[in-house]
């Protein structure tokens, strides 16, 4: 295996890994991105309509309470509808393949599509709720299965790079949905249903492609048992009929998970050899909600309007902000194969802490010192700038890289739900937080930043340009079991389980 001729042509950027690359980011990564952003410009606009249908109805306007509620619920069922489609990961990917489960998962988007883009035709605010549900659902299973897709067809040394282009398309999504939605474009009476359907349009275009594109040869071989076809994948995938490396250590992994069966949730919680991996992912996907990113990005308009922004210029600005986003993850996309994984969560996790803090400072001093504003907007500038190249991106990199193939599905299963969940609470509480502790609310945030830097200081390893085995290795140590112990663990775990 220490051919380096065999090394060479492994390692290389294919033109099918690039294109499936960009069409299951675009299918399916834009739209979360989309998602996340595309109810906050038209936000005033839809509840007049809200209240206009109410009064349609009823004869009478809704009171300010309940409209508040109405709106917050049509903004908080898509992290909700997100942490059901987490719930459904496992069994689909093992069921449907990654590939699968993509395809399938356009319906969730198509169909909430054409429902938001009637729902005023139709003048029922009931149909845009209800598709912030489907939608979100949509969101919750690529979230997950993206990242999985992708960094099961990646070679070891572009893993990484790769891993990252999931995030990079939901900024995109994010930005694209902050330019679409200007006041000039289509935030309008007209114009809202249209801004909301577009997201309809990739689903569409991932539907016609993907199909052309090969399954995760992992999936074919290990849960497939299909040698022949999974060996075809992989060749069509490196361009090349040298894949006899990369089919050995996808074989190796195979025996291992033959002898450790497939993991299931109970089993992921109860099993030594996994557990600093569980500890690791759950601390992650939570530091990376809440860091605040979310609260930042909610919290952003008004931070602006302080600083003297003028409102109708505002929405210029936060379409700044959303391309400052972009154009770190690029360079995350860049960087994470040259500086490693847990250097830039290191650096963005104690950027954000930093920037926090300053925050809370120039936000409390806003009305007594000149020029706080101008510090504010930058501290969200640079907050901003932090969680695109750490806290956003790796995480889910990181589940694809210290889980094996048989744990893989659960263990996305659990991420994504810790960061549904906590995006879900985030958005629930935070408007409370804001009115209870106003500039100080960030101070949590702080806290939460300054945990998830120490926990990757201390805990994270570095794995970059490793195998799935390798990485394995380094957790057998974390975990204090041996490789064979950590093996003889889960088949004893396994045999227990398993009624024979």
């Amino acid at each position: 295996m220490g051919n380096s001729e065999q090394g060479k042509t492994e390692g290389r950027f294919t033109l099918i890994l690039g294109l499936v690359t960009l069409v299951a980011a675009f299918g399916s990564s834009f739209q979360y991105g989309y998602n996340v952003a595309v109810i906050n410009s038209p936000s005033e606009i839809m509840q007049n309509f809200y209240n206009q249908t109410y009064y349609k109805r009823t004869s009478e306007y809704m009171s300010s309470t309940v409209l508040t509620l109405l709106w917050s619920i049509s903004v908080s069922m898509f992290p909700l509808g997100g942490l059901l489609g987490s719930l459904v990961v496992a069994p689909m990917v093992n069921k449907c393949g990654r590939k699968g489960t993509l395809l399938i998962n356009n319906i969730f988007s198509i169909v909430p599509a054409i429902l938001m883009g009637c729902s005023k035709v139709a003048g029922s605010y009931e149909m845009i709720i209800l598709s912030r549900i489907v939608v979100g659902i949509c969101a919750g299973l690529s979230s997950n299965v993206v990242p999985m897709y992708l960094g099961e067809l990646a070679p070891k040394n572009l893993r990484g790079a790769i891993g990252v282009v999931p995030q990079l398309f939901i900024t995109i999504g994010i930005l694209i949905s902050q330019i679409f939605g200007l006041r000039s474009i289509l935030t309008s009476e007209e114009g809202w249903p249209i801004l909301l359907a577009l997201t309809g349009i990739p689903a569409v275009l991932q539907l016609l492609l993907l199909p052309f594109f090969p399954e995760s040869p992992r999936y074919i071989l290990i849960q497939k048992g299909n040698e022949e076809k999974a060996r075809k994948a992989l060749k069509k995938l490196r361009n090349s009929d040298n894949v006899d490396a990369e089919m050995e250590e996808i074989h190796m992994e195979n025996e291992m998970e033959k002898t450790a069966g497939r993991i299931s949730l109970l089993k992921l919680f109860t099993t030594k050899s996994l557990r600093w991996q569980l500890i690791s992912i759950i601390v992650l996907m939570a530091g990376q909600q809440f860091s605040g990113v979310n609260a930042i990005f909610y919290y952003a308009d008004q931070i602006y309007r302080k600083a003297g922004v003028a409102i109708n210029d505002v929405q210029y600005v936060t379409v700044g902000t959303g391309a400052v986003n972009v154009l770190m993850t690029i360079l995350a996309v860049f960087i994470v194969e040259l500086l490693g994984r847990k250097m830039l969560l290191l650096i963005g996790f104690s950027t954000c802490c930093l920037a926090c803090i300053i925050l809370t400072i120039a936000l409390s001093l806003q009305d007594t010192m000149t020029g706080m504003p101008y510090v504010s907007v930058a501290c969200v500038i640079i907050y901003v700038v932090g969680h695109a190249i750490g806290p956003s991106p790796i995480p889910a990199l990181i589940i694809t890289e210290i889980f094996l193939q048989s744990s893989r599905p659960a263990a996305f299963m659990v991420g994504g739900t810790v960061h549904w969940f906590c995006n879900f609470i985030v958005g629930l509480i935070f408007p409370f937080i804001q009115v209870g502790l106003g500039p100080y609310s960030f101070i949590i945030f702080s806290v939460m930043c300054f945990l998830a830097t120490i926990y990757t200081y201390f805990i994270i390893p570095e794995t970059k340009a490793k195998t799935f085995m390798e990485i394995n290795q380094i957790f057998a140590k974390i975990n204090n079991v041996s490789d064979v112990q950590a093996e003889k663990q889960e088949l004893k775990d396994f045999k227990s389980s398993v009624p024979l």
